[in-house]
């Protein structure tokens, strides 16, 4: 095994800390036009879940579905997520 390798375990730290912060002002570029937003200025629209939609293309960024006692985030249409750490 490669000794730079370890499981998912090893970043459960960082994420933590990365998904505890404010994230309408995160900013994230969209993978379909390339349009470079804050996360509060994208169209999110209700259902199931939330869907976040680029403002320029119309584009699905982000999906959120919760049920019961867990979360499932789909995050294919951002290229990146840029955040602000504490």
């Amino acid at each position: 095994m490669d000794e730079l390798m370890l499981d998912g375990n090893a970043a459960a730290g960082l994420l933590s800390d990365v998904f505890a912060v404010e994230m309408t002002t995160a900013i994230g570029i969209c993978d379909g036009c390339g349009a470079v937003e804050a996360v509060g200025a994208v169209r999110v629209f209700r259902g199931a879940g939330i869907v976040l939609r680029c403002p320029h293309c119309d584009a699905v960024l982000m999906t959120v579905v919760t049920a019961e006692s867990r979360t499932w985030i789909d995050l294919r249409g951002l290229r990146t997520l840029e955040l602000e750490t504490p």
